[in-house]
């Protein structure tokens, strides 16, 4: 899975260990891509991928309008964001992980 999007170049990859926290999820992906066209591409090569390692029941919303895509693989949910959505919605801080510090010149957040 990370390799997925390692080879997508996605930005600020961030994996969290729900473990005995939840029973959605043992792990949540996070991650931010650079436009719509890149988010709708790793979610696509992600859900590829993951049918290829024979996992059935995969579930993606948001694959419309790609500012944010959520993939539920099962054990795993992933989280794929423009930066200014995953800025705003700021997943990571409800599990307790700092996220990822701004790159310079990057907007953060929805009003520039």
């Amino acid at each position: 899975m990370e390799a997925s999007l390692d080879d997508d170049k996605a930005d600020d990859t961030v994996v969290i260990d729900l473990a005995g926290k939840t029973e959605i999820a043992d792990f949540m992906v996070v991650a931010s891509g650079t436009s719509q066209r890149h988010v709708g591409a790793m979610a696509e090569h992600l859900k590829e991928n993951l049918k290829a390692a024979g996992l059935t029941g995969i579930a993606i919303e948001g694959e419309t309008h790609c500012d944010w895509v959520l993939i539920d693989a099962g054990d795993v949910v992933v989280h794929l964001f423009k930066p200014e959505v995953r800025t705003f919605y700021n997943l990571e801080k409800l599990w307790g992980i700092a996220p990822p510090a701004p790159v310079a010149g990057q907007k953060t957040g929805l009003i520039a």
